[in-house]
């Protein structure tokens, strides 16, 4: 039986916003697995939400533990898999693969960063997503969903998409997204852009070519890490999973033949 294949979804999405890459996936008989994670969807009331939390989540996910009963640091019990994440989710799993060494087969982090660097502006950014979280908790997830979908990160998604988005985020919380938001934001993320040369196994950067600053961010992640491939996905933006699925869906058939 091949490696599980873990794919972890974004902030204020569930893992069914990985359905339209799994219908374009023939991986045979590859277990493909996409969990709810801690405050959002069937997860939303799982606490505590941190980031190595969720990474022993998604370590265990692959071999049949729900989320919330994996304990961070027991990265030895389990097989191999392979994990991938799309923003959020890419920083869990990047967090996963540096924890727990050599039971990662292959990476994929799309749309995603290995963190703030300077300790002030990580301050600055769990601050503002505290206030953020606040306002979150106050509000109905409609509100949420969609202020949320209005961003600039999903500027000129096409209606579909956007409706698409805005019916996954609908599957969560307010409470559950605030907690997510206070818990493990980016702004909560340790620095790990010094750590990445020691992730050697084959990886894959995907990011959207309208997607200005992950692109950036994503040039960086491919050329700090030992192994991994740099694509990017013509016309789209930072929402992958559901902006070009099928594109999401090549890179990581791609990915899992290296």
């Amino acid at each position: 039986m091949p490696d599980p294949l873990v794919l972890l979804h974004g902030f204020t999405q569930t893992g069914a916003s990985w359905d339209a890459v799994r219908a374009h996936l023939d991986l045979g008989d590859r277990p493909v697995v996409t969990p709810d994670q801690r405050g959002h969807g069937a997860a939303a009331e799982v606490r505590p939400i941190l980031l190595p939390a969720m990474a022993a989540d998604a370590m265990a996910a692959a071999y049949g533990t729900p989320v919330g009963e994996a304990r961070p640091g027991a990265g030895s019990l389990g097989g191999t898999l392979a994990l991938g994440g799309y923003s959020m989710g890419g920083r869990a799993a990047l967090l996963a693969a540096l924890a727990s060494p050599g039971r990662v087969s292959h990476l994929a982090l799309i749309s995603t960063t290995a963190g703030i660097e300077d300790d002030d502006q990580r301050q600055l950014r769990a601050s503002a997503d505290d206030l953020l979280a606040t306002r979150l908790a106050e509000g109905t997830i409609e509100e949420i969903a969609d202020s949320w979908g209005a961003g600039p990160l999903f500027a000129a998604q096409a209606p579909e998409v956007a409706a698409a988005a805005r019916a996954d985020r609908l599957r969560n919380t307010p409470a559950g997204l605030a907690a997510s938001l206070r818990g493990a934001g980016t702004g909560r993320m340790g620095n790990l852009w010094p750590g990445l040369g020691a992730l050697t196994m084959p990886s894959l950067v995907l990011v959207g070519e309208r997607d200005e600053k992950f692109r950036a961010l994503g040039e960086r992640l491919a050329a700090a890490l030992p192994d991994a491939e740099f694509v990017v996905v013509p016309g789209a933006g930072h929402q992958l999973p559901l902006e070009a699925p099928a594109a999401v869906a090549a890179a990581l058939t791609a990915l899992l033949q290296r």
